[in-house]
């Protein structure tokens, strides 16, 4: 059954607990205010940590367990969930499930969303291939390339087509979300092609800033910004353990003869 654009076909994490606390719109916390940026930022991490109880068979959690598993202040995860509704249980803890239907419910998650990806490359082929997509409420609805060998050649449960159907692809799957992993010379093309058709939200790999108009939201995706981000802390470590070296273990230079 179709559904109106900007509504995804269901399918994604079940309505588990009817109309729950809160207004039930995305982004809106219980008292129909909406979320603070920073809780927003901070609900996909607890998210995956809950997905990992859930996998687990964890039934409930305590918030010094969940923030532990999320790596974020358990002060500042029981204020984040309190937007939602949900204080937990005084010696019980967080229902792990319900838990997760209300932060999906905030993100938007408990309808699949079709994305599509453009570029059937090794980074394409590596996203397209992510079985994670399905059971965190996101459906890949196409893979295009212009590359006319990999036409037709299938990738995890679609078969690449053409990029020349973007726009096809993009009004038949009322997609909003896509995905650009594509060489930099071709990023912002695809990008204004994107938003052309009506896609407003865009996960950009290309290693490029893409100029978008206001409406359309860009999350960047720069694997070498953050690999030297690494890089920089490993180097400073390195210089900490080096400036550490007590003296009486420190290696004696050799006399001169």
């Amino acid at each position: 059954m179709s559904s109106s654009a900007g509504s995804p076909d269901s399918g994604g994490i079940p309505d588990i607990a009817g109309n729950g606390n809160g207004s039930g719109q995305p982004g809106t916390a219980a008292n129909g205010r909406p979320l603070p940026e920073a809780t927003i930022a901070r609900l996909p991490v607890y998210l995956r940590a809950l997905y990992s109880l859930s996998e687990r068979g964890v039934s409930t959690v305590a918030s010094d367990e969940l923030s532990a598993a999320a790596g974020v202040n358990s002060a500042k995860l029981r204020k984040d969930l309190s937007h939602l509704g949900s204080y937990g249980i005084r010696g019980v803890g967080y229902d792990v499930d319900y838990l997760v239907y209300q932060v999906s419910r905030a993100l938007g998650l408990t309808q699949r969303w079709p994305v599509v990806i453009v570029g059937g490359g090794n980074l394409g082929r590596a996203l397209a291939n992510y079985g994670g997509f399905v059971n965190r409420g996101f459906k890949i609805a196409a893979i295009l390339d212009s590359d006319r060998g990999l036409i037709g050649r299938r990738i995890g449960d679609v078969a690449v087509r053409h990029v020349s159907d973007l726009e096809d692809v993009v009004a038949m799957n009322k997609v909003v979300i896509g995905v650009i992993a594509v060489p930099a010379p071709a990023a912002q093309g695809v990008c204004d092609r994107l938003v052309a058709a009506g896609v407003t939200s865009i996960l950009n790999f290309a290693p490029l800033v893409l100029k978008v108009p206001d409406g359309v939201d860009v999350r960047k995706v720069d694997l070498s910004i953050e690999l030297q981000i690494l890089a920089f802390h490993a180097r400073r470590r390195s210089a900490v353990r080096v400036e550490r070296v007590p003296e009486d273990e420190q290696v004696p230079e050799e006399e001169s003869v």
